[in-house]
This record gives structure tokens, C-alpha cells and sequence, in this order.
């Protein structure tokens, strides 16, 4: 993980941007980022808690066979915007450095298992991406996944908001 000089702050205007960003690169040792990300650290954080101690044992069960993970591939990090790409609403969290949105994983061999409906999927491909996304609460304050809205059909959304309360969004 690279950080940026405490000088080049993001600020977009419009309620955008970053205090202290960082760029990711890679989640872990061994597990790179792609492409890279720009987020807040909080998100880096709470990113590298749920490799280490979430995907990574589902990953060794699920697909052993295809080596270790390399790649956490993601699609979207900072980036102005309000919610859901939408003309009128509030802000996302993507505008502040607080989410980011996982589209796939990729292994040892080369093989990739992409985010996608996969509610009544029996297969391995299914529980693994079952069990990711069931612990991504235990380190995001939102969890969206396929099955939440349409606007998150092929990707994770994970953000650390903070609630009162503790409260956490998981769908």
C-alpha cells in the first residue's frame, strides 16, 4: 500500500474527496489489488482484515486445486459520484473513500470467479462467494451484494460508514 504525501488531499468539491488517501495496490502480500484503488485507510484496513481472515480460509476450501488467490479484482474505489450512479440523491460513499466494489477473485492457475446472482448456485463458486460476502458485516458497516439491488448485480459494495449505534446495512 502506497500513501499519498499528506499535501495531495483529495478534494473534488461537491462533498467529494479524502482527506489522508491511500493507494492499494496490493490487499496483502502476495494479493494485488487491480486495478489499484484509491480509498481512505479505514477501508484498506477493514479490506486486508477480511482477505486475511475471511477469503482467504473460503478460498483454500472452495479451490485448493487453483493455487492461492493473487488477485482481488475491483470495480469501482473513489470516485465522485452520487449513489448508484444516479443524476439526483445522496452522495455514495465511493465519493469519501469509504467503499469499495470487489467484481472478482482470481487464483494461481489463472482461473477467476466473477460476483454474480449466485442465491441458488450449489456450487462451490456459490458458497464461496456466500460465505465472502455473509462476513464482509463482520468488517463493513454496508454490505451489498447481487441479490441487494440491480445497481450491484456483478459486484460486492463494501463501505464503512458510520452509523449510530453500531448499526450495519448487510443485503
Amino acid at each position: 500500500m502506497r500513501r499519498f504525501a499528506r499535501s495531495q488531499r483529495i478534494d473534488d468539491g461537491k462533498g467529494c474527496g479524502i482527506e489522508k488517501p491511500v493507494i492499494v495496490d496490493a490487499v496483502l502480500p502476495g494479493i494485488k489489488l487491480a486495478p489499484e484503488g484509491t480509498m481512505r485507510c479505514e477501508t484498506a484496513i477493514e479490506l486486508a482484515r477480511w482477505t486475511k481472515e475471511s477469503v482467504l480460509p473460503a478460498a483454500k476450501i472452495a479451490f485448493e486445486a487453483e493455487g492461492a488467490l493473487t488477485v482481488i479484482n475491483q470495480a469501482s474505489s473513489y470516485v465522485c459520484r452520487l449513489r448508484n450512479n444516479a443524476s439526483t440523491g445522496k452522495i455514495s460513499e465511493h465519493a469519501r473513500g469509504n467503499a469499495i466494489d470487489i467484481a472478482s477473485f482470481t487464483f494461481k492457475n489463472g482461473k477467476t470467479i466473477p460476483i454474480e446472482p449466485r442465491d441458488e448456485d450449489g456450487t462451490l463458486s456459490g458458497a464461496f462467494q456466500r460465505a465472502v460476502t455473509a462476513s464482509g458485516c463482520l468488517y463493513f458497516a454496508t454490505v451489498l451484494d447481487p441479490g441487494s439491488d440491480e445497481a450491484h448485480e456483478d459486484h460486492l459494495h463494501f463501505d464503512v460508514l458510520e452509523r449510530k449505534n453500531g448499526y450495519r446495512y448487510c443485503r
